[in-house]
């Protein structure tokens, strides 16, 4: 199951702070989405799924300034 969390808006280290919560809430195997529009973000992000074992399953732009990753919870 895809979860979104909408972040855009919001600065840096906002949308990694939401994130990490938010990966707790969803069960394994599962993937969030996460929409952001924080320059910092595009490397805050990744790197954060790296170090803690969530596999990027997608990071794509969106519009003139925005982005999306898709990060999935290990099973």
């Amino acid at each position: 199951m895809k979860y979104v969390l909408e972040t855009e808006g919001q600065v840096c280290p906002f949308p990694l702070v939401e994130a990490k919560q938010a990966i707790q809430q969803i069960d394994p195997g599962d993937e969030l989405v996460i929409h952001f529009d924080c320059t910092q973000a595009t490397d805050a992000l990744p790197r954060w799924a790296a170090e803690n074992g969530y596999p990027v399953t997608a990071f794509d732009r969106d519009g003139a300034a925005g982005w999306s990753i898709t990060v999935q919870r290990p099973a």
